[in-house]
């Protein structure tokens, strides 16, 4: 049945290559390679262990079956809590939907704010997901061109003219980002939040990395207006990839219609994960810990990346990412990353995952990893690039 082929829509969504990178790398480990992992944005730190207890408990007393489609209760209240002893706001527990991940998060929010054919701007570089979430969702993306000058930040004077020509219906910003690892001032935050509503669209915030900034103030951008939309998830600070659990805050107006989508969509997230989640957040003294060494490993790799060829990289303000340019050694970072993964074991994303126009200048390193691991991994580039 040749006729039959896979749509349109799903042809056009780009790869992510950064999974693929693993996968490679995954491959090679299995067959007996020793294998440095850079390529993927997951700590290496384990669970929290009270996280892991409240699993056991609730595999041990609960039936596990479906949850209301927002979340139980005892989460969204934690989150709740969250947002009151970490930024000062006053958020109703009935503002928060949890969802399978951040990614959940992302449809729900394109779902429930936009119109089909809707335009959203977007800053490139970029995690590559997004982009192909509004591909695949049939949504057009206007992208912003960060760089140097702007600390690879969208400007808000930017914003504001892309507002003005009416030609966009939502703008999504991570502070920190990926690949960039760059954070918006509270000030600039504040700006953003405000030409977006004052100009009638909506300001998703991806906050996901909240809680890994080193040095840099944190701002939520419910602060500065309480039309955003905001997209948050247990995997990075909190270590928990595999658990598939995050969660948004949403205005009063997209509550019923966020919900409405999650019931058909997602039923609700998992169940046994939601219910570990609670314990998150009592758990900060061992997640600090884990934090203390994502710093050590941070410092550490700019110390030492300068010393072997990698001299130019974004400000690194927030998450665990390195996104250093490459163009002194290839004009094509994606071959550059395959040779690097397959001769020495280093396993890295090409700069072409996060920006189509630039990224072959450009590699991601994640230093999630252990402080061993990446100090193999300098001693390796090292001898590699020497």
């Amino acid at each position: 049945m040749d006729h039959l082929t896979a749509s349109v829509r799903a042809q056009r969504v780009a790869p992510f290559i950064a999974m693929d990178m693993m996968r490679e790398a995954n491959v090679l480990e299995a067959s007996g390679s020793d294998i440095v992992h850079m390529e993927v944005g997951q700590p290496s730190s384990p669970p929290p262990r009270l996280v892991v207890e409240a699993a056991k408990a609730a595999l041990d007393t609960d039936k596990i079956g479906y949850t209301n489609a927002t979340g139980i209760p005892a989460l969204k209240e934690r989150i709740a809590g969250h947002y009151r002893d970490t930024y000062g706001l006053s958020v109703s527990p009935e503002r928060v939907v949890v969802t399978t991940g951040s990614s959940a998060g992302f449809v729900l929010a394109f779902l429930a704010a936009f119109e089909p054919g809707a335009n959203l701007a977007l800053p490139m570089p970029g995690y590559p997901a997004y982009k192909n979430i509004i591909s695949a969702l049939d949504f057009g993306l206007v992208p912003i061109e960060t760089g140097p000058k702007t600390r690879w930040a969208p400007e808000p004077a930017e914003i504001g003219r892309l507002a003005g020509e009416g030609t966009v219906s939502g703008l999504l910003v991570a502070s920190p980002a990926n690949p960039t690892g760059t954070m918006l001032r509270p000030e600039a935050l504040k700006e953003t939040a405000e030409i977006c509503e004052k100009s009638g669209i909506w300001f998703i915030s991806d906050e996901i990395y909240h809680g890994l900034c080193f040095g840099v103030e944190q701002a939520c951008a419910l602060s500065y207006s309480d039309q955003a939309i905001i997209i948050n998830s247990f995997s990075k600070y909190f270590s928990m990839t595999g658990w598939r659990i995050g969660w948004m805050i949403v205005p009063e107006q997209l509550v019923r219609p966020v919900e409405c989508l999650a019931q058909s969509l997602y039923i609700s997230a998992p169940t046994v994960s939601q219910m570990a989640a609670v314990a998150a957040f009592d758990a900060t003294e061992e997640l600090e810990g884990h934090k203390a060494k994502y710093a050590r490993n941070r410092e550490m790799l700019l110390n030492e990346l300068p010393g072997i060829g990698f001299s130019e990289f974004t400000p690194v303000d927030g998450a665990f990412y390195v996104y250093a340019d490459v163009s002194r050694f290839t004009n094509d970072s994606s071959d550059f990353a395959l040779k690097m993964l397959r001769e020495i074991g280093v396993a890295t994303t090409p700069g072409a995952d996060f920006d189509a126009a630039r990224g072959h200048r450009f590699i991601r390193m994640s230093f999630a990893g252990s402080e061993e691991e990446m100090r193999e991994a300098v001693t390796r580039l090292s001898g590699w690039l020497g």
